[in-house]
């Protein structure tokens, strides 16, 4: 869709570059996966740069939602720069994806230096490469030339070389990345096996090209992923040498190319100091390959190739908390799998994918059997996240739950790309985690998947959902004006009682859902609860209400103080 080039770098070309960006990725995603030899040839780096864009775009709509809401116009940049590196940080996914978190958040401490700004110019955004680049290098243990590190610096080379507006330098760092690009296989004996350009810098050209059509409204010329004689992306002949190269390619933190390596790859989002972190690389660095460590201001994302992941797990527990951690066991055939005996995993017959607000519930959830994605309070995940968990799961049949009424259009979008891909998916609308676990409580793997998805509708849809939690802010609502520190208790997602202790508040809502009748009370607490709310509920349940039950949860870090189910 055209639309009208921007003059300036300012928040409304952050979210059109993001856009634009998260298309050509959509649009190059199976032609990058097809080139995907190096650092691993597991056929994923244009999917996880999709994914990682995704975030990305998805934090930079919420900013411009937000002001939206309020009424309070647009962003400033330094909002909306800060938003993209956020967002990409929070859902970067594998080696590429992780690299390209941090150029973005490279280009966003130099966009958002000045949090007044309005607007920058050619000068800045030649800055704002710059800094890129040189941070993604940081951020790699042991940089390779002929990757995405070597395409990025040489964008910001051929930048620095330009004079001119915006659109002169996004164009002249396009151009400097495409150059660089086609020299990859010049620079990696890999890359010239199979005869294919390098997948990641083919994402970051692609990136680099939305850039140029955010400032001049023109798209680009496409970029060959192969020359002269090379075979064809994507086909049989690409693949039978992408296969062979693979026996001798490393990682994009390798010294140089070898054979075999770490059989899992790990990523996590840690909560850490500096020093810590610094700590944490050294040994990871111990631990296997392909470091990568990106972010800052307390909050990182680690990623490494190990064959103990339970050791590169607990490494970063001692450094801070880790969480959404995803270990992936390469499958036979990829670079770092040898022997007969790995043999691909057997697909399930059914799974249930749910996402859950607190560590607690995560918890719960998967010893009930399900796959969980940990949506923390104001980042709720992506679909692309939502379809990596149903791969996951790796059964035919999936029952999702998105546990969130704002997660709806997300979920079937996530819902649909899976059934494209094979996989029968039935969406569960559950609104609450309350429903979630009625849900979860009904589910029967042995019952025909229709009669299952029917049975776990009806429990969640039997499960009336509450929760308490605290205003943030001035606001109209169903019950009247709250302040900034009220206690919120919402019924069925409507503020029914305002107060000023969390346990008033809680039992006005719990006497108010049992006043309708019910067998089972479910409370899940948050780590912010009072220590006695959940005894105090209990006895009034059991004083007040014959033959009712109740069960209590530890949610963790959840949002909201303390949510009720009643069934």
């Amino acid at each position: 869709m055209a639309h009208v080039p921007q003059t300036f770098f300012d928040a409304l070309a952050v979210r059109t570059w993001c856009g634009l960006a998260l298309r050509a990725l959509g649009r190059a995603r199976e032609e990058i996966d097809a080139i995907n030899v190096y650092p691993v040839a597991d056929g994923d780096t244009g999917t996880n740069l999709y994914l990682t864009a995704e975030s990305a775009a998805a934090a930079v709509e919420a900013v411009f939602e937000g002001h939206d809401a309020h009424g309070s116009g647009k962003p400033a940049l330094a909002d909306a720069a800060r938003a993209m590196a956020h967002g990409a940080l929070i859902g970067a996914c594998g080696n590429s994806g992780t690299i390209l978190a941090q150029l973005l958040r490279g280009m966003a401490q130099v966009l958002a230096a000045d949090g007044e700004t309005a607007h920058t110019d050619g000068e800045g955004l030649r800055l704002a490469l710059r800094h890129a680049a040189d941070s993604a290098r940081q951020a790699v243990a042991h940089p390779v030339e002929g990757t995405v590190l070597t395409v990025a610096s040489a964008a910001a080379d051929a930048a620095e070389a330009a004079e001119g507006d915006c659109g002169t330098v996004a164009r002249a760092a396009y151009d400097g990345a495409r150059a660089a690009l086609a020299a990859t296989p010049g620079q990696l004996a890999v890359l010239e096996r199979a005869g294919v350009v390098d997948a990641g810098g083919r994402g970051l050209v692609a990136v680099l090209g939305a850039l140029v059509e955010t400032f001049t409204g023109e798209a680009p010329r496409a970029v060959p992923v192969v020359s002269g004689t090379f075979p064809k992306a994507g086909s049989t002949e690409v693949s039978a040498a992408a296969s062979e190269a693979a026996t001798t390619s490393s990682d994009e933190c390798a010294d140089a190319p070898g054979t075999g390596g770490p059989a899992f790859e790990v990523i996590y989002l840690l909560e850490a100091d500096d020093t810590a972190v610094a700590r944490l690389r050294e040994r990871l660095d111990g631990l296997g390959d392909s470091l990568v460590v990106v972010g800052g201001d307390g909050l990182w994302n680690v990623h490494v190739h190990v064959d103990d992941a339970g050791a590169a797990v607990e490494a970063g527990i001692e450094a801070g908390r880790p969480y959404r951690i995803r270990i992936t066991h390469f499958a036979l055939g990829d670079v770092h799998t040898t022997g007969a005996e790995r043999q691909p995993r057997e697909r399930a017959q059914r799974a249930v994918v749910a996402v859950v607000p607190g560590e607690g519930l995560a918890g719960l959830y998967t010893e009930a059997g399900a796959t969980t994605v940990l949506a923390r309070p104001g980042e709720p995940p992506a679909s692309g996240e939502l379809v990596e968990a149903v791969r996951r799961a790796h059964a035919r049949e999936v029952v999702l739950l998105p546990n969130d009424a704002d997660l709806r259009h997300t979920a079937a979008a996530a819902a649909e790309q899976a059934r494209a891909e094979g996989i029968r998916v039935a969406l569960i609308p559950t609104r609450s985690a309350v429903q979630g676990i009625a849900a979860l409580a009904v589910h029967e793997p042995e019952r025909r998947f229709d009669e299952d998805v029917v049975q776990m509708t009806s429990a969640a849809g039997a499960t009336r959902y509450a929760e308490v939690t605290v205003a943030e802010r001035q606001s109209w609502t169903m019950a009247g004006i709250c302040q900034a520190g009220d206690v919120l208790g919402l019924i069925d997602g409507d503020v029914a009682v305002i107060g000023s202790d969390v346990t008033v508040t809680a039992e006005t809502v719990l006497d108010r859902m049992l006043s309708a009748g019910g067998e089972l009370v479910t409370l899940v607490l948050g780590d912010e609860a009072p220590e006695t709310v959940a005894d105090h509920l209990e006895t009034r349940v059991r004083e007040s209400y014959l033959a009712v039950d109740t069960v209590v949860y530890r949610g963790g870090r959840q949002g909201a103080v303390l949510l009720i189910g009643v069934e």
